[in-house]
């Protein structure tokens, strides 16, 4: 890119600078070196996507580079150091999210053979397994298929058909689809490269004298190919998923059983054991319990598929960013036509969804701490372990969502150029498609969240009751709030307040404390009146209080959403206190204030209506929004070439500095067209 190319991209004399090597090694975060050595891997043209590529090739191509990866890159971090890996989780999650940058259906079947397969070997097997089984999965010797899922069963784990009964005469499980719903489905690995599957199915005893009892959901280690023919097992049936929306160099599939018979030292028994009587003993009493320790232990899914939604939303802009600090169109009154970013509302689009991206990362790098804790066993406690999926369940959905609605406000922003496959946005957007159903699905995340907001609030009313002073004092308050947000009293307050004085509603809006107050109001609130709404529900039958709770999931959901937003905000507030260069951190404060007043701007009817702003101040958000837009323009370009990606990352032409060439050329041409006399009159021009 050339400095002439773009003049108003940059801040005059007097502006604020942007560190931009500094901030980039702020954002790769604790784990930059790991993230350096995994953008040399995807600058690997090797490891490149090829657009268009048949999918029977991109597969093959795939699978090569899994294996490349696994003999000459460092991918085992995750696993024990006796085995090869490094006991390192968050640095393993840190490289595996990269790789997005190289073809979404690598990182993915990269997530199914270790983040998956053998990690559910890791995690849910005992030593015995950890010895026999995990070798091979590490070193795909087996690649292998996660069959959870199924047909008729996707978030619903605990409801899934197939079921493994154990034979106590033979010591061995039978594995059985009873019905269609029951196929596993979707599953990476499972249409053409899997040799053997880890499958979820409810376990079925009966011990001496005691009738069949259903244990619930187990995970089972089950052989479903010939690794030398390709051909499946006896009893094994499945078939191709064929082409997908996107992510078509994964081989997904589908996988039936029909009573194939697995060893009873199969059953992957960290938390779930059977004697070879048939004896059912868990160290986890509760069945619920044991259900939601043993899906706890596959978070990581969810935590990898945030930073990589963040990563390529980085991307996406990054490509949009340069192309709009380039492209011009419109002459606007000048001699020269005007580049895309200098329009108001192009600033409005791409902008905000930069200062969203960086929220999300700072965010991520707060989640993948929270992992590696838990993981490493620093901290493994219970109530880190309820933390540590609740944050996942709160920032997969919103990193994944703002991921597809980054990816294609960039392909608009960038036209004709953005719907070309060389431009890499339209592949972006097929391939991170199903980001926001898999790994769970995220409307289900957010009820997970709400549902544990719901809990702590429920908990802190009881925490209140031993002390009846307190708990008075707290009703007396929300009643009070109530009433105060249900009359003009507040609005008719921030009215004459703000009246003749719109800088004084400015300074406030920018204030940090007004932020987090008006961010973390809403949740609060949200939680209190659905709690509320809800409270009826324990005096119900189970029918009614489930019609209650579905009249309230909207609610539900949106009190998810604003809670993971409040969340992105804090991180990105933390992570702005650890800038230690002025002019960085007064442009990082700017897109720090752009990003939590577009979430206030967003849902401004709630605020409105609940009373929090008045009409004026209301107007003022949108005004002091327009007004960090015009402070960041300077700043765009390096905001986005703080992400750290090149043009062998980014790959795509109209981020390459082709477009400033053209530029460059056309206006060379009519300059000297102008300078010569040559350049023909418009027909208007002789009119009059």
């Amino acid at each position: 890119m050339t400095t002439t190319d773009r003049p108003p991209a940059r801040p005059a004399a007097a502006d604020p600078r942007v560190d931009v090597p500094a901030l980039e090694e702020l954002l790769l975060g604790r784990y930059a070196d790991l993230r350096r050595s995994a953008r040399a891997i995807v600058a690997d043209p090797d490891f490149q996507k090829i657009e268009g590529q048949p999918v029977a090739e991109h597969r093959e191509r795939v699978l090569a580079q899994l294996r490349r990866l696994e003999s000459e890159h460092d991918v085992l971090r995750a696993f024990p150091s006796r085995h090869g890996g490094s006991d390192d989780h968050g640095g393993s999650l840190a490289r595996f999210e990269e790789l997005v940058a190289a073809d979404p259906s690598l990182q993915i079947k990269a997530g199914v053979q270790w983040g998956l397969f053998a990690s559910a070997i890791l995690h849910l097997g005992t030593e015995r397994h950890h010895d026999t089984l995990l070798p091979d999965a590490m070193h795909l010797q087996v690649p292998g298929a996660f069959a959870m899922t199924e047909t008729g069963h996707g978030s619903d784990v605990a409801s899934i058909g197939t079921t493994a009964e154990y034979d106590a005469g033979t010591q061995e499980f039978v594995i059985h689809t009873p019905f269609r719903g029951a196929w596993k489905d979707y599953l990476g690995n499972a249409a053409l490269h899997g040799t053997a599957a880890v499958v979820f199915a409810k376990l079925i005893t009966a011990a001496p004298g005691q009738p069949r009892v259903d244990h619930g959901v187990h995970a089972f280690y089950v052989p479903i190919r010939d690794p030398r023919t390709g051909e499946f097992l006896p009893g094994v049936g499945g078939e191709d998923d064929g082409v997908k929306g996107g992510l078509n160099g994964i081989d997904n599939g589908r996988l039936h059983f029909d009573h194939v018979r697995v060893p009873r030292t199969h059953l992957l028994n960290r938390y779930g054991d059977v004697a070879p009587d048939g004896t059912y003993s868990s160290p986890i009493a509760s069945p619920g319990r044991r259900f939601f320790t043993m899906l706890g232990t596959l978070v990581q899914g969810r935590v990898s598929l945030d930073g990589a939604a963040a990563n390529a939303s980085k991307m996406a802009l990054a490509i949009a960013v340069t192309y709009a600090n380039q492209r011009r169109q419109f002459a606007g009154g000048t001699a020269d036509e005007v580049v895309l970013l200098d329009y108001g509302q192009h600033r409005r689009r791409l902008l905000p969804l930069v200062a969203e991206a960086y929220a999300a990362t700072f965010a991520h790098e707060e989640l993948l701490a929270a992992f590696d804790e838990v993981f490493s066993g620093r901290g493994d406690t219970p109530e880190k372990r309820e933390d540590l999926e609740t944050l996942a369940a709160a920032l997969k959905p919103t990193s994944t969502w703002a991921a597809l609605r980054t990816v294609q406000t960039a392909r608009e922003a960038c036209g004709g150029q953005g719907f070309l496959a060389e431009n890499r946005l339209t592949g972006l957007h097929a391939d991170l498609d199903v980001y926001v159903t898999f790994e769970g699905d995220n409307t289900v995340l957010y009820q997970l969240v709400a549902k544990r907001l719901l809990g702590d609030y429920a908990a802190s009313l009881k925490a209140l009751q031993s002390d009846r002073g307190d708990l008075a004092r707290f009703v007396v308050d929300k009643v009070a709030d109530a009433a105060l947000h249900r009359t003009p009293l507040v609005r008719a307050v921030q009215t004459l307040g703000d009246r003749g004085d719109a800088r004084r509603s400015v300074g406030q809006l920018r204030d940090e404390a007004t932020q987090r107050e008006l961010l973390t109001d809403r949740v609060e609130a949200m939680v209190a009146q659905l709690a509320q709404a809800l409270a009826p529900a324990r005096r119900m039958s189970p029918e009614k209080a489930a019609a209650l709770f579905d009249a309230h999931q909207h609610e539900l959901i949106e009190a998810a959403r604003a809670h993971a937003e409040r969340v992105q905000w804090e991180a990105f507030t933390r992570g702005l206190a650890r800038v230690e260069d002025p002019g960085t951190r007064q442009v990082l404060t700017w897109v720090r204030d752009l990003f939590g007043l577009t979430l206030v701007e967003r849902n401004l009817a709630w605020y409105l209506i609940h009373g929090r702003l008045s009409a004026g101040r209301a107007r003022t958000v949108t005004s002091y929004i327009e007004r960090l837009l015009e402070r960041l323009r300077p700043h765009a370009q390096d905001l986005v070439d703080a992400f750290g990606y090149g043009p062998e990352h980014l790959r795509a032409p109209i981020a390459s500095g082709a477009e400033a060439q053209r530029q460059d050329e056309a206006r060379a041409y009519l300059r000297s067209q102008r300078a010569s006399g040559d350049a023909p009159v418009p027909e208007k021009h002789l009119k009059g």
